[in-house]
């Protein structure tokens, strides 16, 4: 099947720190909207409304959320503004409870209508108020931050549009594609090595946004000192080929390597595998379609249980995640994120980008990018953390119970999206994300 696919439109561009220059959001705006609309290009009006899982939305909720979101918290702020469809509110609110009633998550896919063709129109509505009000200077610079705020919020939700369509596309017993242009990389993974830190003190966690000038959610903040213990940090993501060796040895068969959560996870869904490897370990669905399994590219679409139940078997831990920022911080944000156009995790000897200098071998790979890293730590709130005033205080903070921090972006993120201070959070459970593990150990 051959699928129609248009070039990938010039990449996202970043604003400036300090307060925010209304040509600069206009411009990310249009980018990160236009990348929307492109990842939306190969999927039928059927494959748009397809929701596989409680936990995933369909493609054409998340094309409308993301609007609804600039026409209530941007738009809908102006004197006098009258939505485009008011009765549109209760189907693509996600959980704002403070500005409003919701339609139930889990029955989104029965939202038959609108169709497709006419939430791309409500896009266009939208897009065309906001370039209105570039146009006459109506935003300002409360206005220009949530604008900000929102391209941000419509870039994670482009991500969730890929993992929740490969789901969905997995379910069909077909298990067509995404897309069937999607380039492959292979190469060689470097052998894992550690890499040791003392104990220090360490400063992460972003200054708060807008008065610290670059973007940065609220459950980034506030920066802070931290005491960073000894510790080891391997050099790379997790291979497919050293969590086959977990699978063959019974990794998933053994109780005492899993939490008891986990086991019972195992048990009851009968997991034996990473989500969308096949029965005979040699090939795994992704968003080009049924591939062979490249041994050297990172695991992905684990759980939080099977990354630690892998770190036990390999007589390590998972990383803190002030233990992966005190790394991070210091290193560029390259990587194979979702503008390289691989939308899978590649192996490769050094990190996208990076000369193939001596010094790049024996220091971090694969940081960013790739898969997101699951942490040991629980997502909770720095000292002194403050949410952001009003409805969109509902963003993040109120999340802070039961789930779990991931790292560093994956293959499906947007690269102007990520940040070494990003905080990604899911629940153990899951494993649709692109989620992979880096181990850590404590020395001997």
């Amino acid at each position: 099947m051959s699928l129609p696919f248009a070039p990938a439109p010039a990449p996202v561009r970043d604003v400036p720190a300090r307060a925010p220059d209304a040509a600069a959001v206009a411009q990310r705006y249009r980018d990160v909207r236009a990348r929307s609309q492109l990842l939306a290009m190969p999927l039928s009006p059927e494959d748009a409304m397809v929701q596989s899982m409680d936990s995933t939305s369909p493609a054409k909720w998340h094309l409308a959320h993301t609007s609804w979101f600039f026409e209530c918290f941007v738009l809908g702020l102006q004197r006098g503004y009258a939505p485009v469809h008011p009765d549109w509110d209760y189907l693509f609110n996600s959980y704002y409870h403070s500005v409003g009633a919701m339609h139930a998550r889990p029955q989104r896919g029965l939202l038959s209508r609108p169709g497709l063709s006419e939430v791309l129109a409500y896009r266009d509505a939208i897009d065309a108020r906001i370039a209105h009000g570039f146009a006459a200077g109506d935003f300002d610079q409360e206005a220009l931050r949530r604008i900000m705020l929102g391209t941000h919020h419509e870039q994670q939700h482009q991500e969730l549009l890929l993992t929740d369509i490969k789901h969905a596309l997995w379910c069909n017993p077909l298990r067509p594609a995404y897309r069937d242009d999607l380039p492959q990389r292979h190469g060689g993974a470097t052998p894992l090595h550690w890499i040791a830190s003392g104990e220090r003190l360490a400063k992460i966690g972003a200054p708060a946004w807008p008065a610290g000038g670059a973007f940065a959610y609220d459950n980034e903040s506030p920066r802070h000192r931290v005491l960073v213990p000894a510790h080891a940090l391997a050099s790379r993501p997790v291979s497919n080929a050293e969590y086959r060796a977990f699978v063959d040895d019974d990794g998933y068969r053994t109780a005492t390597l899993w939490m008891s959560e986990g086991w019972s996870r195992v048990q009851a869904e009968g997991w034996s595998r990473p989500l969308y490897w096949d029965q005979d370990l040699a090939g795994e669905f992704t968003l080009g379609g049924m591939r062979a399994l490249d041994a050297h590219a990172p695991v992905c679409h684990l759980s939080y249980f099977e990354a630690d139940a892998f770190a036990r078997w390999a007589g390590a831990r998972l990383p803190t995640e002030t233990e992966w920022e005190s790394h991070a911080a210091t290193q560029p944000v390259e990587g194979n994120f979702a503008d390289d156009d691989l939308l899978h995790p590649a192996s490769r000897e050094r990190p996208l980008g990076a000369a193939p200098t001596a010094a790049a071998r024996p220091g971090l790979q694969q940081l960013f990018g790739d898969v997101w890293e699951w942490t040991s730590s629980a997502y909770s709130s720095y000292p002194g953390f403050r949410a952001l005033p009003g409805a969109l205080g509902e963003y993040n903070g109120k999340f802070m119970c039961g789930q779990w921090v991931l790292r560093g972006g994956s293959c499906a993120t947007p690269r102007g999206h990520m940040r070494a201070s990003y905080r990604n959070f899911f629940y153990p459970p899951d494993r649709w994300q692109f989620s992979g593990l880096r181990l850590a150990k404590d020395p001997a």
